[in-house]
């Protein structure tokens, strides 16, 4: 079950569509983090200015370096210690759809620690976008049955994946951090 799902969403993500998924924290949608379209219809089914920012989920903090010039080593005490899934804004943001970036070089990522985004990125080896499942402006879903049919239709995979689970997941933490080090809570 959970390794068809993967699969069906992998070839999704192949072909430059858009899934919706279950995450660490909530409901999310999700596309390839690199492919300019693709992010495009995502923000389209979203309906969200390209200026609001998005984060993108890796499955292990050794791919940083491949999205980000310069890490700053706190970077890896605060993924590690960290409590809570957490979100880092790092600077000097590279190797991505330019629509994933902000408009300062920046780009919020999060490590993933799930049992259906970890193996799906590990075999998709790039990072994905995470977005919460609801239209710009409403609020995120707290469950599956919270999400708005209109993107429930629009996406091109539903992934059929801990839609019962009732348990209330919260958005992640965020964090900025700057080039050298310091850190400033965004939302915690």
């Amino acid at each position: 079950m959970l390794r068809e799902e993967i699969n069906k969403a992998l070839e999704v993500l192949k072909s430059g569509g858009v899934i919706l998924y279950p995450t660490d924290t909530i409901w999310g949608l999700g596309c390839d983090a690199t492919q300019a379209d693709a992010v495009d219809k995502l923000l389209k089914i979203k309906n969200r200015p390209a200026e609001k920012s998005l984060i993108i989920l890796l499955d292990v903090d050794s791919k940083i370096q491949s999205y980000i010039n310069e890490v700053p080593e706190v970077a890896y005490d605060l993924i590690e210690y960290a409590e809570n899934p957490l979100t880092i804004v790092f600077p000097g943001a590279k190797n991505l759809a330019p629509n994933v970036i902000n408009a300062d070089g920046s780009v919020g990522i999060r490590i993933v620690k799930h049992d259906f985004c970890t193996p799906l990125i590990q075999r998709f080896r790039k990072p994905i976008v995470s977005t919460s499942a609801n239209l710009s402006g409403q609020p995120s879903p707290k469950f599956f049955d919270d999400i708005d049919p209109e993107i429930l239709e629009l996406v091109d995979l539903v992934v059929d994946f801990e839609q019962e689970n009732r348990n209330i997941k919260k958005p992640s933490t965020i964090m900025k951090l700057s080039p050298g080090g310091q850190f400033e809570f965004i939302r915690r």
